[in-house]
């Protein structure tokens, strides 16, 4: 299972914001490269850009940010927020990004979903984030009808390179991942699931293990890394080993 810090890039800063709310922000440093160049030195395999600005008014703030940190690192990085036509994925593709992230276009225009993914194979992410198990949109400001579970089964057959799913209730609150609705999730999708929300200390990563046969392949961590409640280096070696303590999980996984 791949642990995967993340940067919420809101007017260039490092921030986290709890259960989504632009009103509550916490801002952790105004460096964003040095952030993710730490992160990397860390271990980190892969990196999770949100750009926030984005993904609240639908229009490019942070990309002299987001063009920095790609060209500074040798990982991997994925990037959501408002990533909502084909000429946008293409730009930030063409910058050095490794996958781009689709919420609220997912929802209002599928279709878009499936034609990037034809165009730029594995390297589409389908973003859903719940609440109360129906979908939020834009930046999580409005929320839709649309069941997270049936909108996942939408793209199971898309082509798409994995599907992050966001509990909005337990973000930012290290309070626990919702290990029933991850688990609800990758049941309804043959795609790989990336989890993220909720997590607040190495138990908590420990509880997603028991997922990863059933296609739960990655999390992301925030605030916990930045409170220092999660080492990164850590929590790699911890879950690496964890693993080989259990040869089913293995076997499942090669299965």
């Amino acid at each position: 299972m791949e642990i995967i810090p993340a940067i919420d890039l809101l007017d260039g800063a490092c921030v986290r914001l709890h259960q989504g709310d632009y009103e509550q922000v916490t801002r952790f440093s105004d460096d964003p490269v040095a952030q993710a160049l730490s992160w990397q030195n860390q271990g980190a395999t892969r990196l999770h850009l949100v750009d926030l600005d984005g993904a609240k008014r639908g229009e490019p703030v942070n990309d002299a940010a987001i063009r920095a940190i790609t060209a500074a690192l040798d990982i991997p990085v994925q990037l959501g927020g408002g990533v909502r036509s084909v000429e946008r994925a293409h730009d930030l593709l063409s910058c050095g990004l490794d996958r781009v992230i689709l919420g609220t276009v997912a929802i209002e225009q599928p279709e878009l979903v499936s034609q990037l993914a034809q165009r730029y194979p594995n390297q589409i992410v389908v973003g859903i984030d719940a609440k109360g198990g129906k979908v939020a949109t834009r930046g999580w400001i409005e929320q839709s009808d649309v069941l997270a579970t049936d909108l996942a089964r939408r793209f199971s057959d898309a082509g798409i390179a994995a599907i992050i799913t966001t509990d909005i209730a337990t973000d930012g609150t290290l309070a626990g991942p919702n290990l029933t609705a991850l688990r609800e999730m990758a049941e309804a999708s043959s795609v790989p699931v990336i989890a993220s929300g909720g997590i607040g200390c190495m138990g908590d990563l420990l509880s997603l293990l028991p997922l990863e046969p059933l296609g739960v392949t990655g999390v992301i961590v925030g605030r916990a890394l930045y409170d220092g409640r999660v080492e990164l280096a850590e929590a790699i070696q911890a879950i690496g080993a964890e693993r080989l303590q259990d040869p089913t999980m293995i076997n499942s996984n090669l299965a």
